[in-house]
């Protein structure tokens, strides 16, 4: 049924229209058929989605960004993975659950949102019972994400720029801006902010991830802003783990890491704004996460 949505695809802000059902390409490369790289419970996200027995990531292969720096280029830009039918993803769904894990972590699906709704269905007519978490770039149009309201429990976006000139250059996105406030807002709209279960972990509800960038080229204070005007309450996490890797030494704007200034100066104005559910990464003892002012951080 939601598969007709890859008859003429805009499920991501470069709106390609491609049949993917004849097995035309467009942007992300990715065809009808979903391609799984791997899954594993994951205990490196935020302490809400990983909780004590970690959440249950599927990463997909493809990307419908094209990220200079991306750290998992081998999975979005070559494609690493293998064809994946809807009833193994509904097994390896069903396997993650009995294996514990909090949530089902869906790591890069828009390219794949009709056939992984689609397995989601059926795996909650066959028991699935934890959440969905929709861990996404952030280039979602809002007709996908209409399709996806009342299926998803937890929206994870990235908002990556707000400058669309370095989201072409850097991320080969059209329109990027537009597209992540349209989707963000939607999102916000669909599940409102975080709400815990009953051990103090996710539930429901938005986490927004924003990855801070050498030299500014994330425009990142005006991002916060955003979201600031969405919710102060929004759960918020900034992100310093910039390396650059993949095709990123090709432009000397981007051949360097973060410095800890940089990071500083973002989490200090998120906290001048009244963003105040934040997850701040402490440079200092190289713990991934830690929920903002409530733990001492000496570097803030």
């Amino acid at each position: 049924m939601y598969t007709r949505l890859l008859e003429s695809c805009v499920l991501c802000g470069n709106r390609c229209r491609v049949n993917r059902l004849k097995g035309e390409l467009g942007t992300c490369r990715a065809g009808s058929k979903i391609m799984v790289a791997s899954y594993c419970p994951h205990y490196g996200e935020e302490p809400m989605i990983s909780g004590n027995r970690g959440s249950g990531a599927i990463f997909f292969s493809h990307c419908s960004l094209r990220c200079l720096f991306c750290q998992n280029y081998d999975i979005s830009q070559l494609a690493y993975g293998q064809e994946t039918g809807r009833d193994e993803l509904v097994r390896i769904m069903l396997n993650l659950q009995e294996q514990g894990v909090h949530n089902i972590n869906l790591v890069s699906p828009t390219h794949y949102a009709p056939q992984i709704l689609e397995a989601l269905m059926l795996a909650r007519q066959q028991g699935l019972k934890i959440p969905a978490v929709y861990n996404t770039g952030g280039y979602d149009s809002v007709e996908l994400l209409e399709v996806l309201r009342g299926k998803i429990e937890i929206y994870m976006p990235d908002f990556k720029y707000f400058d669309n000139e370095r989201a072409w250059k850097y991320s080969g996105a059209i329109n990027y801006v537009e597209v992540a406030r349209a989707g963000i807002a939607e999102m916000y709209r669909q599940v409102g902010n975080i709400k815990l279960d009953r051990e103090g972990f996710a539930a429901s509800g938005i986490l927004v991830r924003h990855l801070v960038l050498p030299n500014n080229l994330a425009d990142s204070k005006k991002v916060l802003d955003y979201l600031a005007s969405l919710s102060k309450e929004m759960q918020v996490s900034i992100m310093a783990q910039y390396n650059p890797q993949f095709r990123a030494l090709e432009f000397p704007e981007l051949s360097r890491r973060l410095q800890l200034e940089e990071y500083k100066e973002v989490v200090r104005y998120a906290k001048k704004i009244g963003l105040h559910n934040l997850y701040v990464q402490d440079l200092i003892s190289s713990e991934t996460y830690l929920p903002d002012f409530k733990k001492e951080n000496p570097f803030i």
